[in-house]
């Protein structure tokens, strides 16, 4: 009796995902956990590490260093204790992925459309893979701005696929409409996946199946060996408010069900083997750009106009609380012993009790606090007629620097020791205890 409830325990922790800070949101599932204490009350700023760009990406830590992209193109390596610099490497583009720490090697994906794996201690390059080229995603016509016949790049489409790494593979989606499967010791390509959009969303991994979502409006379902197609579940389309669709949400996968969001203003709960829809939360009208985090029975994320956080039921997605977050919500949050921590676009990193779904403290950046474009109204939203001047696209592009301005904070947190680490669009990524 005792060897059979040995080899329970053991089959149950080989299906149990693991937890870890080494890549996107926690774990190859992506449920956003984090077995570790975070800060329950704020006490400072440990350190902050300066770059020369926005700092979108969202930080891994392994072997006491802390990774990460700026828009200034390098990867940072930075010493998780004191923020003190390892070793930087240069790349063509704007590095807005986050990176995949795993058996001493550092996966990322760059706006060069190169991807790339170095060695985690020195950061020198092992390998590199390139593909056709990145693209935000693009429409006619898009969000109502003119002139309504030009295909216009999509702002808000700012991030990049991060990858995931398991079993010898490494796997990203890419802005030429492809998801990708690399062997991760020689970066030599496994297999391809064509969708018919862009792929920024992170693919998550349970099960032998990669989960990952795209701008032609579906999730998919790949057979993690193969690449074949095991199902795909087709989202909405809004063709009455210009092109509200498609995918930026990464999934979360957690004992046996995918969820994600969408820019048709829901979250979703999909079967994972079968991709039948078990429940959709409508979020009306309102994008879901964060990647939610399932935790004690309840499913949270973030939400962009109006600006939300809260947690839904995870067995029938009735919302258990919902917060007034201000400002746009795109940053996913992370779980640690009971508190969810997550950034905004005002420059505020929040840290809420999961349980009573209050506000315990926040962390506001310097250039929120100067407010330096005017951007944030008496009642501490956004001045969206300060923010967007007209409807012409380019000032779509204009808005956006302004908003981020304030140090947004759109990069995923990091829980580890007490700390939590994220980037800000003031350049910097911090450490706050």
């Amino acid at each position: 009796m005792k060897r059979v409830l040995y080899l329970v325990l053991l089959f149950s922790l080989a299906l149990a995902p693991a937890f870890s800070q080494n890549m996107f949101r926690g774990n190859p599932a992506h449920s956003g956990i984090y077995e570790t204490e975070g800060p329950q009350q704020f006490h400072g700023v440990k350190w902050a590490f300066k770059t020369e760009g926005w700092v979108i990406s969202s930080p891994a830590l392994a072997g006491g260093l802390v990774y990460f992209g700026s828009d200034d193109k390098n990867l940072y390596a930075v010493d998780a204790s004191s923020g003190e610099l390892k070793w930087k490497f240069a790349t063509g583009g704007p590095i807005r992925s986050s990176p995949a720490v795993v058996a001493g090697l550092v996966y990322f994906g760059s706006y060069d459309g190169v991807f790339y794996a170095l060695d985690a201690a020195s950061g020198k390059l092992k390998w590199k893979f390139d593909t056709p080229g990145e693209q935000q995603f693009a429409a006619r016509g898009l969000h109502a701005y003119f002139p309504r016949a030009q295909v216009i790049p999509d702002f808000w489409d700012f991030f990049l696929s991060s990858p995931v790494v398991d079993s010898g593979s490494v796997y990203f989606g890419s802005g030429d409409g492809n998801v990708y499967a690399l062997a991760a010791a020689s970066g030599e390509l496994k297999w391809k996946f064509p969708t018919q959009g862009v792929v920024h969303s992170s693919p998550a991994l349970a099960g032998g199946v990669i989960y990952v979502g795209s701008w032609d409006s579906y999730l998919y379902a790949l057979d993690a060996a193969t690449g074949k197609e095991k199902w795909r579940f087709k989202t909405g389309e809004d063709k009455v408010n210009f092109n509200q669709v498609g995918i930026q949400s990464s999934p979360a996968v957690v004992d046996g069900v995918v969820y994600f969001g969408c820019r048709d203003a829901h979250l979703y709960a999909v079967d994972a083997a079968t991709g039948q829809q078990k429940w959709a939360f409508d979020n009306h009208g309102d994008w879901i750009i964060s990647s939610p985090a399932v935790y004690d029975g309840s499913v949270f994320a973030g939400t962009s106009i109006p600006s939300a956080f809260g947690a839904l039921e995870i067995n029938t997605g009735r919302p258990r609380f919902v917060l007034d977050a201000r400002f746009l919500v795109f940053s996913s949050p992370a779980i640690a012993t009971g508190t969810a921590y997550f950034g905004s676009f005002n420059g505020k990193l929040y840290a809420v009790n999961t349980k009573t779904g209050q506000f315990i403290w926040e962390f506001q950046t310097q250039a929120g606090r100067k407010d330096p474009l005017g951007v944030v109204g008496a009642d501490g939203r956004p001045d969206f007629k300060t923010a967007f001047r007209s409807q012409f696209y380019e000032d779509m592009y204009r808005a956006g620097e302004r908003l981020f301005s304030l140090g947004s904070i759109v990069s995923s947190p990091v829980v580890d020791h007490d700390v939590v680490y994220f980037g800000s669009t003031d350049g910097n990524l911090y450490a706050l205890e």
